[in-house]
């Protein structure tokens, strides 16, 4: 890692986001920036997870989670919240939580 900062953050997605491989693309690009965390469907339809990594890698990532998400989702909104700086990772891979 870098000397950036650390960063973890909650966040949960709106929209049509199940059913359309959401999580396994979210896995995917959070394994590609070198984050770590985990993604999992909600019973309310959403799907939420955690991030954490590199504070530039983290921003790039919550902007993919608002923006772009998987070929087939339609994103509403996504909301992030708990954001911190952390000293060290609790995660050592990004998984799909079921």
């Amino acid at each position: 890692m870098s000397s950036e900062d650390l960063l973890s953050v909650d966040y949960e997605v709106f929209g049509r986001v199940q059913g359309v491989f959401f999580r396994k693309y979210t896995q995917a690009e959070g394994s590609r920036l070198g984050l770590v965390g985990w993604v999992r469907n909600t019973q309310a339809g959403t799907v939420e997870g955690q991030l954490q990594g590199p504070r530039s890698k983290v921003k790039t990532m919550q902007d993919w989670l608002t923006c772009t998400g998987s070929p087939k989702s339609h994103i509403a909104k996504a909301e992030f919240k708990n954001e911190k700086t952390v000293d060290s990772l609790d995660y050592s891979i990004f998984k799909i939580l079921r």
